[in-house]
């Protein structure tokens, strides 16, 4: 089986280093750039099983970086870890809205990277499951085998953490799932998150939902529904 590559985009080179021998001891395939435009050429040259993205880096920041894997469709569905030397709640909220699908603050424990970003493999793993049947609802319509999601028809692109919770909410039909469950559904049991994680993920998904953000619903004190019937809708 070949080895899983990963990106590492950081400036600090022993920091890099460091993630990269790391990552070779645990039979991955690292790859290293110095800068944000380096990065995103490696990218797209070898397209990575994951990327490890400093927020600050030269020439171009770790976010737009982000925003360009996030516009094309080689690169949409990539998972991302951000690393950040900011514990500002300001920086993690973006890049989460961006499509980032974990991060991690400076200075930080090796082992709880490596954890973090198997944890992150295996909920991309679990996305493209084919065992899973096509689901519905009102104008929403999901194809898991495809890892598509449409409205009336019309394609809309999701990260893969929205993607993960829009398939658990539609696929509870109407049942309250609270924000553990959510977590544990969409970013898996071991995925260190928190409560404003989630809420910031859905909130993305309700806006790439346009008017059928409607069956998104908050229980208030409890977690979030879909509405089963159309006269449940606001």
């Amino acid at each position: 089986m070949s080895r899983k590559k990963i990106i590492i985009v950081e400036d600090e080179r022993d920091m890099a280093e460091l993630i990269s021998a790391r990552l070779k001891r645990e039979h991955f395939e690292p790859i290293v750039a110095y800068d944000g435009p380096e990065g995103l050429r490696q990218i797209f040259a070898c397209v990575p099983d994951l990327v490890i993205l400093d927020i600050m880096l030269p020439g171009m920041s770790g976010m737009d970086v982000l925003k360009e894997l996030r516009a094309h469709p080689q690169t949409l569905n990539i998972p991302v870890i951000l690393l950040t030397a900011k514990s500002e709640e300001g920086d993690i909220v973006a890049g989460l809205q961006i499509g980032a699908d974990d991060y991690i603050t400076k200075p930080f424990s090796m082992s709880v990277l490596i954890a973090r970003i198997y944890a992150v493999l295996r909920r991309h793993a679990a996305a493209y499951d084919t065992t899973s049947r096509a689901l519905a609802l009102g104008p929403i319509s999901i194809d898991r085998d495809q890892h598509r999601v449409a409205i009336d028809g019309v394609p809309i692109s999701l990260t893969l953490t929205e993607f993960r919770l829009l398939t658990a909410l539609v696929g509870a039909r109407g049942r309250v799932l609270t924000r553990d469950q959510l977590m544990d559904r969409a970013m898996g049991i071991d995925a260190m998150v928190t409560d404003r994680t989630v809420d910031v993920h859905l909130a993305a998904l309700r806006r790439k939902l346009g008017s059928a953000r409607r069956y998104i619903q908050t229980v208030r004190g409890l977690g979030y529904r879909v509405a089963s019937e159309i006269n449940e809708v606001a």
